[in-house]
């Protein structure tokens, strides 16, 4: 595994830094970008998440002892694809998104994410090494870093004043703990192959919203959240079958709601 982070900026940047991986027998790729709104799609996002990941692989790839690459993709490189039926529908591994259709959409880091596992995939199929993809959804839950990233942001502004960081409200909610442990038995468990897709409930905000203002009566902001509306049904639901093969158990969203909140309560980001 990769240990000096200032070396990994070197290496996803093009600057051979090979010996990172020597002796190692996995090497985990979890840096891509994460932005939903930029002015130069293809130097923000596409670029850095699809030849950064080359780099990656082209110098693990050079490595005797390399068993496995995980791979950090998204449920983005899953869902974005014409002909599913409106409501009901179940997506899982076999959904790839299309590239033309985020194209599009402008869903450039959808764009993103789906060429950098397909690219991952074609590299390593040519150059005969192990490779597994995780595909997260919405990941929450507590955080490390004392920052905002975009999904703690985005529990943040619906807290605050309603905000929505999807168009439609709909959430794939995954805890980062169950994520950071796909990425370990997918190392660990030598029948791990493909992809996993990692969410645990699919929801709308309204839901989100409806745990926090029954866990933390007065905390929500917004008006939109305190109408007594009932929660609409999602369209669809995310498989989690293959990801308990694995040995993942789910945790609830009501959990991981609440660890996001207290996550947020324990840096002063609420009352920023």
């Amino acid at each position: 595994m990769i240990r000096k982070r200032h070396s990994i900026c070197l290496l996803l940047m093009g600057l051979k830094k090979d010996y990172l991986f020597s002796g190692c027998v996995c090497v985990f790729h979890t840096a891509s970008p994460v932005l939903l709104s930029v002015d130069d799609p293809q130097a923000q996002l596409i670029d850095p998440a699809v030849k950064g990941t080359l780099n990656v692989l082209k110098s693990a790839a050079k490595v005797p002892s390399l068993k496995r690459v995980v791979l950090t993709s998204s449920m983005a490189a899953v869902m974005v694809r014409s002909g599913h039926p409106e409501h009901g529908f179940v997506l899982d591994e076999t959904w790839f998104s299309d590239p033309s259709l985020c194209e599009q959409k402008e869903l450039w880091y959808h764009l993103s994410k789906t060429l950098a596992e397909d690219a991952a995939v074609k590299f390593a199929k040519d150059n005969g090494f192990d490779l597994v993809a995780i595909n997260p959804g919405f990941v929450i839950g507590p955080i490390l870093q004392p920052t905002l990233n975009l999904t703690s942001e985005g529990i943040l502004g619906m807290i605050k004043n309603g905000k929505e960081v999807f168009s439609d409200g709909i959430y794939r909610l995954v805890d980062v703990r169950d994520v950071a442990t796909a990425h370990i038995l997918a190392f660990e468990n030598p029948e791990a192959n493909g992809r996993y897709c990692m969410v645990g409930k699919v929801v709308r905000s309204l839901e989100i919203m409806k745990i926090v203002d029954k866990l933390y009566p007065g905390l929500v902001h917004s008006e939109r959240y305190k109408d007594g509306e009932c929660v609409e049904p999602v369209p669809y639901t995310v498989s989690r079958a293959k990801a308990e093969t694995l040995g993942i158990k789910f945790t609830p969203a009501e959990v991981s709601i609440k660890d996001t909140v207290e996550s947020l309560k324990e840096k002063n980001l609420l009352s920023s």
